[in-house]
């Protein structure tokens, strides 16, 4: 009779990826060097390397196309028009986009150039500034939150599937189809999120290089869309005058916390995508690539998208009264006692949307999902493996609670902002400030306990002291925000939460690399360029860490 163990262990080995040529054992499995349970915690997988030359096709426009297909979510709309709820004008929420996208931008190109110069992922490029293992943590956060973030963009895909089905079939109706479910959603609202959350899997197959072309398709099919909304409800307000004519509800300094709050919510919604950005930029062709592209295509990509959405929420309050923050909520409106012709337009719309939420969900946070993962169990997972676990954990959650209002929305936007402002500062601050653009790159996939990344047991101690400052500068402030007693400036301190943790993160990481040095520093601007040889796995011709007189070259790996 075969032991449980010993199909247990044919399993692992049919689960398990296959090895990569030419890594040694402590780069493939982990500290050991052998086959054992360290298997999990390997450091160069396939997924985990980085990217060959083959596969560096990202141009500036693919960057362009992307932020302009990433912008096109209801997301987005939703920030923008949940500024109008709060009481902003249409031009305030406006100027607010502008400034917190543009604010994002910054942070977006700061932290993608470390994958564009040296081509490695985030859970890579982690590890010099979290450590060797200390950067699992970091990872996990950001697997945590993907996972989250594409069943909230599922769920709201779903909507748009449902609005698709009930345009055809009006006997598609939540209220009329029983309910199975309990309170926050319906029968036939799940139904339809099952749907969309289904025919978004065969997407997830390709590889990350080549799904490029999904975002340049959804750039030509979303803003159109979005356009031909806005037209529509603008001529149901009557024109866009009456729309453009509302004022505001705020003055002094309610309306400055409510502009900065509106600032934040654009930094917010950025702040995972701000410390993974190299898991795109790595395939970019050369640096300069993910540069300008980022920094301008990104705020004004935002920035248009935006404004459809403060301009269609602010006409829904001149036509039903009340300013309706969900713009799929307000195209179900419009379906009634719509005509055949109507509803042909709601579907196209409703169409147009769901495979704008597509396009973020994969761009996002399954391939976000997917490549963190890799650092976590890169024995059994890669890219696309973590992709679908992303899926089936996004489908399991319940992100009906986190979209049942706008207040509920940005609280939840501003929570997990705490977090990712403090790992932002840690890593900007330790690659601009601290190495001045120097990695050791091959040292990244070593946990010899003498290499330069490996601190203290794998962790790098001064990092997680700052990360920890950098939370809880913000931490009495976000109790105020979910109904504690806290004074009233923590609450104040709170509305700036990603600058917060941001600053201090990165002031507490420089005070203690300053007083307590690191090793691979330099004290002046070291980035290390590639030469034309490719290389799956490059290494460094010099042998010693330390030496810094020595010259770092790529070149193919022994």
């Amino acid at each position: 009779m075969v032991r449980i163990p010993v199909l247990l262990s044919r399993l692992s080995d049919k689960l398990a990826l296959d090895g990569e040529p030419g890594l040694s054992g402590v780069q493939r499995m982990g500290p050991s060097g052998a086959c054992n349970s360290l298997d999990l915690f390997g450091l160069a997988s396939e997924d985990l390397q980085p990217v060959p030359k083959s596969q560096r096709q990202w141009t500036s426009w693919n960057f362009v196309g992307f932020w302009i297909a990433d912008a096109c979510n209801i997301a987005t709309w939703m920030i923008a028009s949940s500024m109008i709820v709060g009481g902003l004008s249409w031009w305030q929420a406006w100027l607010a986009v502008w400034v917190g996208y543009g604010v994002t931008a910054v942070f977006i190109v700061l932290t993608g150039r470390i994958g564009a110069v040296y081509h490695v992922s985030f859970p890579v490029m982690g590890r010099a500034s979290f450590g060797i293992w200390g950067s699992l943590w970091p990872v996990l956060n950001r697997v945590v939150m993907a996972c989250v973030w594409y069943g909230v963009n599922g769920y709201i895909g779903g909507h748009a599937v449902y609005i698709m089905i009930h345009a055809i079939w009006t006997s598609w109706d939540r209220d009329k189809i029983p309910n199975t479910f309990g309170s926050g959603t319906t029968t036939a609202d799940f139904v339809s999120y099952f749907i969309f959350w289904f025919c978004s899997l065969p997407a997830l197959w390709f590889p990350v290089y080549k799904i490029r072309h999904l975002f340049t398709l959804k750039a030509y099919i979303v803003p159109p869309a979005a356009i031909a909304y806005l037209i529509w409800v603008a001529v149901r307000a009557g024109g866009i005058g009456p729309v453009v004519a509302r004022p505001g509800r705020l003055h002094g300094s309610a309306l400055a916390w409510a502009f900065i709050k509106g600032v934040m919510s654009c930094v917010a919604n950025f702040s995972t995508v701000i410390i993974n950005d190299s898991d795109f930029t790595r395939f970019a062709r050369k640096p300069r690539d993910a540069l300008w592209s980022q920094l301008l295509g990104l705020p004004l990509a935002f920035a248009a998208t935006s404004l459809v959405g403060i301009l269609v929420s602010s006409a829904s309050e001149v036509i039903y009264g009340e300013p309706v923050w969900d713009p799929l909520r307000l195209l179900e409106r419009l379906v009634q006692g719509a005509s055949a012709g109507e509803r042909f337009g709601v579907f196209l719309i409703a169409f147009a949307f769901s495979l704008a939420q597509l396009g973020t969900n994969i761009a996002a946070n399954s391939v976000s999902a997917g490549t963190d993962m890799t650092a976590l169990v890169p024995r059994y997972i890669n890219i696309r493996r973590g992709s679908y676990i992303c899926a089936a954990v996004g489908l399991s959650i319940c992100p009906w609670v986190l979209l049942k209002n706008s207040d509920t929305f940005l609280t939840y936007l501003s929570a997990y902002a705490i977090f990712f402002s403090a790992m932002a500062g840690i890593i900007t601050t330790d690659y601009y400030i601290v190495r001045r653009g120097y990695l050791n790159v091959p040292e990244l996939y070593s946990a010899r306990k003498s290499g330069p990344y490996y601190y203290t047991f794998g962790v790098h101690w001064r990092a997680y002291v700052a990360y920890i400052a950098g939370i809880l500068i913000n931490i009495v402030g976000f109790a105020g925000q979910v109904g504690a007693t806290v004074p009233i400036g923590a609450k104040y301190l709170f509305n700036l939460h990603f600058f917060g943790g941001f600053i201090v993160s990165s002031m507490v990481y420089w005070l203690l690399c300053t007083v307590s040095p690191i090793p691979e520093t330099r004290t002046q601007w070291s980035e290390v360029l590639e030469s034309d040889a490719e290389s799956d796995l490059p290494t460094v011709t010099r042998s010693s860490s330390d030496d810094k007189g020595g010259i770092s070259v790529w070149e193919k790996g022994a």
